[in-house]
């Protein structure tokens, strides 16, 4: 008798987590007890950019204070008006905030049944909720996973994550050059992915 296989593979599972991660990181400052976690990560080194930028990470968090990182987040990613770096897909595509690309992202996720939730002021195409339904997808095994990616991240989401690794927080930067890292890393996961799996066009 052998044991069932999970539903959701180990790699996928991953990089579900991963797009989680970023989410909360983006969305706001991390407590003291993800901090502390992310400070402990042990990180196998194998000479991947990746692991590199996940090693600069840990090392940023364990340099780091809740109460520091809370006002970095403000000044990097909110700000009165806006942060040094603006995490909408609108403005990196459109040059302005609630543009064409959050009209696309509006319609695509109407049919695959997303929907905004009451508890959050940020537009749908802030950057962390683009993380949490591509987390969503991976989850639920969607075929949708590189169409929304090559849709909604890949034409911006390297750009503002490089953008995050400038800024003159350790912290933040690090997390910019490892978001940056590992969406390229998922578009060449997705691609490949392409070659064995149909991905349906959606239709709004």
């Amino acid at each position: 008798m052998t044991d069932a296989l999970p539903t959701l593979k180990e790699a996928d599972a991953l990089r579900a987590d991963i797009y989680r991660l970023l989410a909360t990181l983006l969305r706001q400052p991390p407590d003291t007890e993800l901090l502390d976690w992310l400070a402990e990560l042990a990180i196998e080194q194998d000479g991947s950019r990746l692991a590199e930028c996940w090693q600069a990470l840990a090392v940023a968090a364990n340099g780091a204070s809740t109460e520091g990182l809370q006002r970095a987040h403000f000044r990097h990613l909110v700000g009165v008006i806006q942060g040094e770096v603006v995490p909408y897909a609108s403005w990196y595509r459109n040059g302005e905030l609630m543009e064409a690309a959050l009209v696309a992202l509006r319609q695509d996720l109407k049919v695959l049944g997303f929907e905004r939730s009451e508890h959050t002021r940020d537009p749908e195409d802030h950057l962390a909720a683009l993380c949490e339904v591509m987390a969503m997808l991976i989850d639920a095994e969607s075929a949708e996973q590189r169409y929304f990616f090559d849709q909604h991240l890949a034409p911006w989401a390297v750009s503002c994550f490089a953008d995050l690794g400038q800024v003159d927080t350790a912290f933040y930067a690090a997390l910019g050059e490892l978001g940056g890292a590992f969406m390229e890393s998922e578009q060449a996961r997705l691609r490949v992915d392409a070659g064995h799996t149909p991905v349906r066009i959606l239709e709004p």
